[in-house]
């Protein structure tokens, strides 16, 4: 787990001052097409910086100057990319504080005076190595918290979704998440066994998740620039016929090259001998 800390000490949630028991984590999605935690935090160099004003460490004043209403919403965690890419938590209120996360039941109950709420950060819902990520993350960071208030993750209603609080009659009517998990064969409770199983030290990534993860890794990877020492020995490589690039420009440095790549590459500079 990649867990880091900026409290939204601005937001009414946090002034308000009202701390909980935790009984239980409720497992939110955000809902919109944007998978960095700087969306929601003002950031820093390793979250990355919100640069569009509308992060949630404001006041309802501040909020409402800006978009005619109150804010009235505020979380524990989010759990989404941070400005290398790479997936991690950031942790936005004291984990006792009494969150304003998932509304009220149909009798006024509320999951707010018991759970603690985190959101995953939303992307287009397509992207199997993103959810397989995330979704570790989410794991691993209920586990930590079932573990610091000594909760069993399969006891009945500790660990829930929103739609799961909804059904329960202690949040307001919400899909999330069971609206994103099913798409990747996931359900709730597979989710409640996989924090049991992180908490009792067993492996919860599958196969099939790693490769969705090192995909994706091996992506960013050969997406990144070459580094300026390499830049001339790239060119000549160029030159040569052992390496190629795409309208004029290097194409994928940083890409790792296979046995059968390599053997291209040889022969190549063979040629030139």
């Amino acid at each position: 787990m990649r867990l880091r800390t900026q409290i939204l000490t601005h937001n009414n949630c946090y002034t308000v001052g009202r701390t909980i028991k935790p009984k239980g984590v409720m497992v939110h999605s955000t809902g919109a097409n944007n998978p960095k935690v700087s969306r929601y935090v003002p950031g820093n160099p390793e979250l990355g910086y919100n640069t569009g004003g509308n992060h949630w460490d404001q006041s309802n004043a501040q909020w409402k100057a800006k978009y005619k209403t109150n804010l009235d919403k505020c979380v524990h965690a989010f759990v989404g990319r941070f400005a290398d890419g790479n997936v991690g938590a950031v942790q936005t209120l004291p984990w006792n504080r009494r969150g304003w996360h998932c509304g009220k039941g149909k009798k006024g109950a509320t999951a707010n005076d018991t759970h603690i709420g985190f959101e995953i950060c939303e992307d287009g819902l397509s992207d199997p190595a993103y959810f397989a990520a995330v979704y570790q993350e989410a794991a691993e960071l209920t586990a930590y918290l079932c573990e610091l208030y000594g909760l069993d993750p399969l006891e009945d209603g500790v660990v829930i979704c929103h739609q799961e609080g909804y059904r329960r009659g202690v949040a307001s009517n919400h899909a999330d998440v069971l609206h994103w998990f099913p798409k990747f064969g996931k359900s709730m409770d597979d989710f409640r066994r996989d924090v049991d199983k992180i908490m009792r030290g067993e492996d919860t990534v599958t196969q099939e998740q790693f490769d969705a993860m090192l995909e994706n890794w091996l992506e960013r990877k050969a997406a990144e620039p070459a580094d300026d020492w390499a830049k001339p020995y790239i060119e000549r490589a160029i030159d040569a016929g052992a390496m190629s690039d795409v309208g004029g420009t290097i194409a994928s440095p940083k890409s790792f090259i296979t046995r059968q790549e390599v053997a291209v590459v040889v022969s190549a500079l063979a040629k030139l001998e």
